[in-house]
């Protein structure tokens, strides 16, 4: 017998002998869904095929949270990991995932989602309001040792109710505009049949292969070497109007080879089906070999228009030396970032002045490029302390100690941009020392706050800029937490605040600019470069769309997985008859047509 009693905005239920709070739904909701978007994959994808990419360094963990979790391999598992909804990476419109239906509650700060009921995890087992009550609990424990997750479920999401098997209530901490709502509720799932919340979780699931939504699994784990994952034969979404044509490769191998120039080796015979082409001297200098002229491996750049993560050089404040802002403002202008784009970028980026941009009225395009200046980088280094030339040109303090800033960063091919502003800082007394560290070890060394400066990246994230993470005092001086700079600063949290609680799209771009300007005038970072395209090459029988490229594509213009928060990815195949021509005629030295395509679909204006 079902027992139960009604409350005003709840029910009271008798599950299992015991009384529990259910959240019931408000009346006159206004449920939502997009069946209408175009659909951006190619209906001439064929399935089937296998692909073969690289990565760097191998995962210190497959866990998506805690310790170590927050690696460059997270996004093969989070990218296949799906939400309740996605982002149409054209349009920009909310569409279906796992929820078919949303409704905003009249507080703007409730959103309702209904589940698809066929939504399986991989191992069978149904995705039930369950999962996302469990993730809940799960991201607010102790036991995974994620401060960031902890916070942001704590103030970001107030509460995740089950209403009933298929129906879910997400409450944001504050109200907010719908866009940027119901980016922070779209929630993954978290499997509550799987995990158990224990003292030991972080090293019980350190390489748990995890129940997944989405469209592939992990089927071959060689440690160090290579991770295989196959596409689900039934997979519950496939034919939804979103994925069609999407995710046609059967297996993915994902192999780890150190050195870049050793896996373009590997690309050029044919044992890695795809290279990433983003860095100029690949691009006007590498893929020039036979292998490209007759034919037989191709060059895609298409034109994007994201938005794009800080990407410089980041300070730690905590450091003596640069806890004076004249130290920091002399550093700013010791750094020829000009000449850097020219010669080693082949003027192919764009000088950034923000820290993240692409994101309108909510990027500060006023800011001033701190122009390379020796005369004026001295000037603040003195003010700093750092007055005395040594023998070697080195600015010295009056105890005899020499002007130098340590550089962490991750990636081999930034060692010549890095060696021209190590050139360049010279000139202005400033010695930079380059401590190149293997990526993911380099990147927890970043996030243990090991670091005098940072060089490195960050992927453009949400629909808005988000600042708490990497600027506000709460995640400063504490490990793991993206806050590099070390930085407490009490206007700056003021200003981050009232822009996570503001409700006004207006008012809160005006706070956003507020806080570039706030970090311009603190001068913890040196914004490096920003792109406006994604660029790659593959053997010619690794298919695109006639429109390669979605307006949103990140990085990778190959990326097999999801992407998040615009749906973009999986739109590749492999055409089999194109793959036995093209083996053909290299077998038989005979040149096919090259291939150097150049889309301007979403050229940015």
């Amino acid at each position: 017998m079902k027992n139960k009693i009604k409350w005003i905005g709840a029910i009271f239920l008798l599950v299992n002998g015991s009384w529990v709070w259910a959240a019931s739904l408000p009346a006159d909701l206004k449920w939502e869904t997009n069946d209408t978007d175009p659909v951006f994959a190619s209906p001439k994808a064929l399935p089937g095929g296998s692909l073969t990419m690289f990565i760097d360094s191998f995962p210190l963990t497959f866990r998506t949270v805690g310790p170590d979790s927050n690696g460059s391999f997270r996004s093969f598992i989070q990218d296949n990991q799906l939400r309740l909804i996605s982002f149409h990476p054209n349009t920009g419109n909310p569409i279906p995932s796992l929820a078919t239906h949303w409704a905003i509650a009249p507080d703007n700060q409730t959103v309702y989602f209904k589940l698809d009921p066929r939504a399986k995890w991989s191992d069978g087992k149904p995705v039930t309001a369950d999962d996302y009550t469990f993730g809940y609990e799960m991201m607010r424990s102790k036991e995974i040792r994620a401060p960031w997750y902890n916070n942001y479920y704590t103030t970001e999401i107030v509460a995740v109710e089950k209403v009933d098997d298929h129906t879910i209530e997400v409450k944001s901490g504050n109200r907010k505009a719908k866009l940027d709502l119901l980016n922070t509720t779209e929630l993954w799932p978290q499997p509550k049949h799987y995990y158990k919340l224990t003292p030991n979780w972080v090293k019980q699931y350190n390489w748990s292969q995890v129940p997944t939504t989405g469209p592939y699994v992990m089927t071959e784990v060689k440690k160090g070497k290579s991770i295989t994952f196959s596409k689900q034969p039934d997979w519950w979404a496939q034919n939804d109007r979103y994925n069609q044509h999407r995710f046609n490769i059967d297996t993915i191998k994902v192999q780890v080879i150190r050195d870049h120039n050793i896996a373009f080796r590997h690309f050029l015979k044919g044992e890695i089906d795809t290279f990433e082409m983003i860095l100029p001297n690949w691009w006007h200098e590498k893929a020039v070999t036979p292998e490209y002229k007759q034919g037989y491996v191709q060059k895609v750049m298409a034109m994007t228009d994201t938005k794009q993560g800080g990407q410089g050089l980041h300070l730690n404040v905590t450091n003596p030396k640069l806890a004076d802002i004249n130290v920091r403002l002399g550093i700013q202008h010791a750094m020829n970032l000009d000449k850097m784009i020219a010669t080693v970028l082949r003027g192919d980026y764009d000088r950034a002045t923000t820290f993240g941009s692409g994101f309108g009225e909510f990027t500060d395009m006023k800011l001033a490029e701190r122009a390379y200046d020796v005369a004026k980088a001295r000037e603040y280094f003195a003010k700093g302390g750092y007055a005395k030339p040594g023998p070697d040109g080195i600015l010295q303090n009056d105890m005899g100690e020499r002007l130098t800033l340590a550089i962490t960063y991750t990636t081999q091919e930034h060692s010549k941009r890095l060696t021209v502003l190590k050139e360049e800082a010279k000139k202005a007394g400033l010695d930079l020392e380059l401590n190149l560290v293997d990526g993911a070890t380099g990147f927890k060394v970043m996030l243990e706050k090991k670091h005098e400066a940072a060089w490195l990246g960050w992927g453009g994230g949400g629909l808005y800029p988000q600042y708490w993470e990497s600027f506000h005092s709460d995640n400063a001086n504490k490990p793991q937490t993206n806050n590099l700079f070390n930085v407490a600063d009490k206007d700056l949290d003021k200003l981050i605040d009232a822009y996570d609680v503001e409700f006004d799209t207006a008012k809160r771009a005006e706070l956003s600019r507020q806080i570039q300007q706030r970090i311009y005038d603190l001068a913890i970072f040196v914004p490096g470069v920003q792109l406006n395209y994604v660029r790659a090459s593959s053997w010619r029988y690794v298919m695109l769309p006639e429109v390669p490229a979605t307006k949103n594509t990140p990085d990778q213009l190959y990326w097999p997985m999801d992407g998040y928060p615009h749906s973009s990815g999986g739109l590749l195949w492999i055409d089999p008859k194109v793959k036995a021509e093209t083996q053909k005629a290299k077998e038989a030295g005979e040149a096919l047509a090259p291939i150097n395509l150049l889309d301007k679909t979403y050229a940015h204006h």
